[in-house]
């Protein structure tokens, strides 16, 4: 009966780790939007770098 603990598990940590992911990346991109609110805009024709 291992073999259930098996077929459970294993898609269980891969949704696990997906939903993980997606959670870091949506905490990234909402880090950078703010950073980036946070800094002032060169005039233009200076473009930042």
């Amino acid at each position: 009966m291992w073999y259930f603990a098996w077929i459970l598990g294993l898609p269980l940590a891969a949704a696990f780790a997906v939903l993980n992911a997606m959670w870091y990346e949506l905490m990234d991109d909402d880090a950078i939007r703010k950073e980036k609110l946070a800094t002032p805009e060169a005039p233009q024709g200076q473009e930042r770098l």
